[in-house]
């Protein structure tokens, strides 16, 4: 194991136990601001620390822009998450989430696709 891949690994458990504990009680079906409400429930009961909806400032030859990025979560301040509710991930998900943790400069992210059926969805990313 190389030290990235093990980056924020124990928040990563807690921060999915949460997740599939959304999963496990709602299924799939729901718009994704139903899953985002839940789970926002779910980190509450378990005291894990996130911010919603936060602004992501990008920036061109270090001047900021005037479009931003608004990622779903961050979780633990470190973990970037991209939350879905669609057939099935595609790549440019991933993109989407590549350009977040550019924007914020943090290492690790995770997609969450609570759409797919019958199995929840899921990838972590470490940049």
């Amino acid at each position: 194991m190389t030290a990235t891949t093990g980056l924020y690994q124990q928040e990563g458990y807690d921060f999915m136990a949460a997740v599939f504990e959304v999963h496990n009680e709602l299924g799939n079906g729901f718009l994704e601001e139903v899953y985002q409400e839940s789970l926002e429930m779910e980190l509450n009961d378990r005291g894990i620390p996130y911010v919603t909806k936060p602004r992501l400032t990008l920036h061109y030859k270090g001047r900021p822009l005037k479009k931003y990025y608004e990622a779903d979560l961050i979780v633990i301040g470190e973990i970037v998450v991209e939350l879905k509710a669609a057939k099935a991930l595609t790549t440019e998900h991933d993109a989407q989430l590549i350009n977040y943790l550019k924007a914020t400069r943090k290492r690790v992210g995770y997609l969450v696709n609570f759409g797919s059926f019958p199995k929840l969805e899921w990838k972590r990313l470490v940049l």
